[in-house]
């Protein structure tokens, strides 16, 4: 269906571009009610704000004219928070406003102040900014906001969370009284609510985001993998998924470069964004991303905002985000405006329970599986082989010379066998990882109450195991029991009681849990602490119940805490300094 009610210039600029559906917030801004007046939208990233704004602001730009008239003082400004967003920004609003004859200018941080100031003193229709630069422009009398009409805030929370309110009052109480202020914003926090209340005149509130799922065209994985083995996990990641374009984010710089560095040693075509690059380097990565020439984009959050690739299906939190705002933000980079994607949480054993609380702040939920191996990427890259339409492309006449001398003397085997290599020698290679399978993760409904605990003594007998450490390595539960949960991929609720003498301490594993126990253990590397089966010990035959003799006994109840019974004071007089394990 068409826009509704869409001026008729931009109408033509939508239907070149196949935009036959409006999206919610599309449809919102062009209701009766919302026209000619200030408006405070709450949308999500992705949602077709920048076209929604874009056909909001037409008839007061043009009214009933077909065409702009000669560019001068600015009828419009609109602001965003990153430079990515408003070379974003100025992209869609220069083919929306094309057969308008609209002139765009853009004012960003990092690029040619002089150049600016050339074209803002040639006239512009439409001038997009960031905040910096158009008070620099403003102060110097450079950008005249006389005859403005409209003034667009894009990702208002942003702009606030980077400081710039003092740039935004700076820019808002120099224009005209008499404007409209469309205020775009993904949360209508108190600060925002403040702002609107302050520089907004009878704003008409839309919010697209209530009831509505966060991120529908998002599918999200947790993956459990094991701290140590981070980059090998995220290539394997990437290996499985095969994604044309991907975002891999990163809590640091330094874990950026990193990164960055690791994958294009493996093969993979990376680029990095960090906030240490300038704006040319930045410019140029994100232009490798969009015409194909990289795939892979390792980046900070900061620098990931206002990111807009259309084949970007795979985003890859490689270190979980600080919040669900940051989580919604990274993965909102993916699945935008009907798009599919897909984004994965990669999730080290001892964050479990935090990366279940970030997908329940965020409303979202996730399946959770192991890192892929490297027989499951083989098998995936063996479907993809035979799912690709060259195998069932008939064969050209250019062609049909060589392909005759390739099947001459040569078995069917052998030419497939060949193809097989070559296939294969383009793809980097999939890491050995460490496979752990997470448990499902346990649900918890509001208000309801918590389960009883189990009685200990009530429980069935566990497997009992031995770890090479004892008092006289200043043994104690408050890291023998996280070291036990990283070194066996288990839960604090699956170990039972604890033994601790001079020498070794011995432990129980809950029955459910010993085959996976087992299995991890036995990966453990040689400088790591030793632990031993002592279910069975030597001279007799495996115990059935109880834990092997000696030792003071130490209960744990499931899911408890708190200082463990019988432990927790100093070493004895005399005992051995030698430090305790890496944990």
């Amino acid at each position: 269906m068409p826009f509704p009610e869409t001026h008729p210039a931009l109408q033509r600029a939508l239907d070149e571009r196949g935009y036959d559906t409006p999206t919610p917030v599309q449809k919102a801004v062009l209701d009766v009610s919302a026209e000619g007046r200030d408006l405070l939208v709450s949308a999500q990233t992705g949602s077709g704000k920048t076209v929604a704004f874009g056909i909001a602001m037409a008839d007061t730009l043009l009214g009933g004219a077909d065409h702009f008239g000669q560019a001068g003082p600015p009828l419009a400004v609109i602001i965003a928070p990153t430079r990515e967003l408003a070379m974003q920004v100025t992209r869609e609003l220069t083919w929306l406003y094309a057969p308008a004859g609209g002139r765009i200018v853009s004012c960003i941080g990092g690029m040619d102040a002089r150049r600016e100031a050339r074209a803002l003193q040639l006239g512009a229709h439409i001038v997009v900014g960031t905040p910096g630069r158009l008070c620099d422009h403003q102060s110097r009398g450079r950008l005249d906001m006389s005859a403005l009409r409209v003034v667009v805030l894009d990702e208002a929370d942003e702009m606030l969370d980077l400081g710039f309110r003092d740039e935004l009052e700076q820019l808002l109480d120099a224009m005209p009284k008499t404007r409209r202020t469309l205020l775009f914003s993904a949360t209508i926090a108190k600060e925002i609510a403040s702002l609107a209340r302050r520089y907004q005149n009878d704003a008409v509130r839309i919010d697209t985001l209530s009831g509505a799922k966060q991120h529908a065209d998002i599918e999200y994985r947790a993956i459990v993998a094991d701290a140590r083995e981070l980059i090998p996990a995220v290539v394997n990641v990437l290996r499985y998924t095969d994604s044309q374009t991907t975002m891999v984010f990163c809590a640091t710089r330094e874990m950026v470069r990193h990164m960055q560095a690791a994958l294009v040693e493996r093969g993979f075509s990376s680029v990095a964004l960090s906030g240490e690059l300038g704006q040319n380097e930045r410019t140029r990565a994100i232009d490798s991303l969009r015409k194909g020439q990289a795939n892979v984009c390792v980046a900070t959050d900061v620098a990931a905002r206002g990111i807009d690739i259309p084949a970007l299906a795979l985003v890859v939190h490689a270190t979980l985000p600080t919040d669900p705002a940051t989580l919604l933000h990274r993965s909102g980079r993916t699945g935008r405006a009907g798009r599919k994607g897909v984004c994965v949480l990669m999730v080290p054993m001892s964050q479990r329970r935090r990366a279940e609380r970030l997908m329940q702040g965020a409303k979202i939920t996730a399946t959770w599986s192991g890192v892929p191996t490297a027989a499951e990427i083989r098998a995936n890259d063996a479907r993809r082989l035979l799912a690709d339409p060259a195998l069932e492309q008939d064969v050209s006449e250019a062609d049909a010379e060589l392909v005759g001398q390739l099947v001459e003397g040569r078995s069917k085997e052998q030419l497939a066998a060949a193809l097989l290599q070559m296939y294969r020698a383009r793809l980097p290679a999939a890491e050995n990882v460490r496979h752990i399978t997470p448990e499902a993760p346990r649900p918890v409904r509001e208000g309801a109450a918590r389960p009883p605990r189990e009685n200990y003594e009530s429980r069935e007998p566990g497997a009992w195991f031995a770890m090479s450490v004892g008092r006289q390595d200043k043994a104690d539960p408050k890291w023998l029991i996280p070291l036990i949960c990283r070194l066996g991929g288990v839960r604090k609720a699956d170990i039972g009681a604890i033994r601790i003498n001079d020498t070794q301490t011995l432990f129980e594993i809950t029955p459910e849990s010993t085959d996976k126990f087992r299995s991890c253990i036995a990966s453990i590397e040689n400088d790591e602490v030793q632990i031993t089966d002592a279910t069975a010990p030597a001279g007799g035959p495996a115990r059935r119940s109880g834990p092997p003799r000696g030792g003071r006994p130490f209960a744990r109840k499931p899911g408890g805490g708190g200082r463990p019974g019988g432990f927790g004071g100093p070493p004895r007089s005399g005992a051995s300094s030698r430090k305790r394990p890496r944990t």
